[in-house]
């Protein structure tokens, strides 16, 4: 089944030989990595939108590491037990989740903003197919898409309700309150718990919440570890230099990882 969407005239995008085109003639090359560019001009709000390089090799050196591999292996089982045949990865970053994801569908799309983690995401797993877009226009046709997950990512709300089936599937992943609670004590003078509960709110109209837990991971890093984790963080440039460097310097450092995850179901 085609799920793919031409953002310019939104209707349906079909592949022939490493090329989409639409019936009104939009085309858009495969790249050499093996992703679809679908984030035209006209939707761009910046020359580099979403994640810099740095980020995105920060978060692929540390998640190679395995120390989110329980939360992988956590989301990959809740989508495990609900037996759907595609999903939809919003802001699937460098892929790390969305690859593993692939495994349980028949079809699994994984978009990002940003061009250089997608092509980074693109050597993971060709199964998927990784496309570089926005969530304010998901490139993906109405009502087809059985699971939509965003994790650590925005929830463009409208945007999803657009392209679920009826009864569809969100699956929300986000900081517990106390996630990496030793790290933030030390970066900053003030520390407030994350609130998960703001998505159920935010949610609550039009998706009823069907499913609630909490991975917990404690981490002994080493230095290395520590600095990959800083930078892939919004942490990186919230933090004072003087104390992101002083922890830096740490050659090893223990903090627990806080998972929130919820699974809704449209209305």
């Amino acid at each position: 089944m085609n799920l793919l969407m031409c953002p310019v005239c939104r209707q349906v995008l079909q592949l022939h030989n490493r090329t989409w085109r639409c019936a009104s003639n939009h085309s858009y090359d495969v790249a050499k990595q093996g992703y679809v560019n679908l984030h035209v001009v006209q939707h761009k709000h910046s020359k580099n939108p979403g994640d810099t390089p740095a980020s995105v090799q920060a978060r692929r050196a540390f998640l190679s590491a395995g120390h989110y591999a329980p939360l992988q292996q956590a989301v990959v089982q809740k989508i495990r037990t609900l037996r759907i045949e595609n999903l939809l990865d919003i802001g699937c970053g460098e892929g790390y989740y969305t690859a593993a994801m692939q495994g349980e569908v028949l079809q699994c799309v994984g978009v990002d903003i940003a061009k250089n983690a997608v092509q980074v995401a693109a050597k993971l797993n060709p199964a998927v197919t990784w496309v570089v877009g926005t969530g304010a226009t998901l490139p993906v046709l109405e009502h087809c898409i059985d699971l939509c997950a965003s994790l650590f990512s925005p929830i463009p709300q409208h945007e999803i309700l657009r392209v679920l089936k009826p009864q569809g599937y969100l699956l929300v992943v986000t900081p517990a309150p106390e996630h990496l609670l030793a790290m933030r004590q030390a970066l900053f003078e003030e520390v407030k718990p994350h609130e998960p509960e703001k998505f159920i709110t935010q949610l609550q109209t039009t998706f009823d919440l069907i499913d609630a837990s909490v991975v917990e991971t404690p981490l002994q890093l080493n230095q290395s570890d520590l600095i990959h984790l800083i930078a892939m963080t919004p942490y990186a440039y919230k933090a004072k230099a003087e104390r992101r460097q002083a922890l830096e310097q740490r050659t090893q450092f223990d903090v627990t990882a806080q998972h929130q995850i919820y699974l809704f179901q449209k209305k």
